[in-house]
């Protein structure tokens, strides 16, 4: 029934046809779980923002290669990464009041010498409760100043994912972002905008097909397979909905949508809702991989809850997507 409202002039309100639906305030007050970013190494206002737009907990990856990133990488340099990051968690919960956790492992963005060595102290690092995942790993297209092949990359991969067997964690994987529909400016000055990265130390890949990110994640699935690592327990982070289709009908594994920077990865809040609409939301989870040498917004969750709630998504499957199956995953 058309309102009649008490106005000198008729309003257009008065023409509407159809009454809007009240809006679920669970909207404003959902809780949710960031599953893979790089929060310690943001500052403290950027942090601040993952707490007042409903962050309950995060896991942050102390694996980040690109903290040391115009060297060879040595063992030394990855520990003090992993330490760094324990280092600030408590600060990090008691600023913040969330519930931060740190993932560590071997990153394969440049090859890290000697990484026999950190293989042989990662099992004492999953000892301690504040670490609860193993990450981010996997295999990677092309390095960053040191080639890593193929063949080293498995090993590194697989004896990681054993350990993570072998302590009931999850592995969560790094996996190649699919740039071929990305259309980055040509410059006389700078690199990628938004990125601190020198792309003339990139190597040459080692993935030779033309599409290496199911290339890295069919080999990673099998790295997985090998090691005993349930499918449950392995998230695929960067998903897009080019691989979702080949994850979702043919493995158990979660799959992670990197929102907080489509400039780069070219998924929108639009593209995670297709495929929970598409394949239900069992095995979705959304992540922003938040990181101090890249623009990323970190409101780009919360947005996404809204923005699945306009694509048609009810607030039952919007909660699963976003807190229930991380923190499931994360027991």
């Amino acid at each position: 029934m058309t309102r009649k409202y008490p106005t000198r002039r008729p309003t257009d309100a008065e023409y509407s046809l159809e009454e809007s639906e009240p809006i679920p305030p669970e909207l404003t007050s959902m809780p949710w779980i960031d599953i893979h970013n790089h929060a310690h190494t943001l500052s403290w206002n950027e942090r601040e923002k993952f707490a007042i737009s409903g962050c309950r907990s995060m896991v942050m990856m102390a694996a980040a290669y690109y903290w040391t990133p115009y060297k060879p990488v040595a063992p030394e340099d990855v520990r003090y990464l992993w330490d760094d990051a324990l280092s600030r968690l408590a600060q990090i919960r008691e600023s913040h009041l969330l519930d931060a956790n740190v993932g560590i492992g071997i990153h394969t963005g440049a090859r890290v010498e000697n990484y026999e060595d950190l293989l042989d102290v990662l099992p004492e690092y999953c000892e301690f409760e504040e670490v609860v995942a193993i990450g981010e790993i996997g295999i990677t297209e092309a390095q960053h100043v040191a080639g890593w092949d193929l063949e080293s990359q498995k090993d590194v991969t697989r004896r990681q994912l054993e350990i993570a067997a072998d302590h009931n964690l999850p592995a969560i994987l790094h996996t190649p972002a699919d740039l071929e529909d990305i259309d980055f400016p040509d410059r006389v000055r700078g690199d990628i905008p938004g990125y601190e990265l020198d792309l003339s130390l990139q190597q040459e890949p080692v993935l030779t097909s033309d599409y290496p990110k199911r290339e890295a994640i069919e080999i990673d699935i099998d790295l997985k397979d090998d090691a005993g690592l349930p499918d449950e327990q392995l998230v695929l982070s960067h998903a897009d909905k080019k691989i979702a289709p080949y994850v979702l009908e043919n493995t158990d594994c979660y799959l992670s949508f990197t929102v907080s920077y489509p400039w780069l990865l070219g998924v929108t809040p639009t593209d995670v809702a297709e495929v929970v609409a598409e394949y239900g939301p069992d095995r979705i989870l959304v992540e922003t991989d938040s990181a101090g040498v890249l623009r990323s917004d970190v409101f780009a969750f919360k947005r996404t809850i809204l923005e699945m709630y306009r694509m048609g998504l009810d607030v039952e499957t919007i909660r699963q997507v976003v807190y229930e199956n991380p923190r499931d995953v994360l027991d």
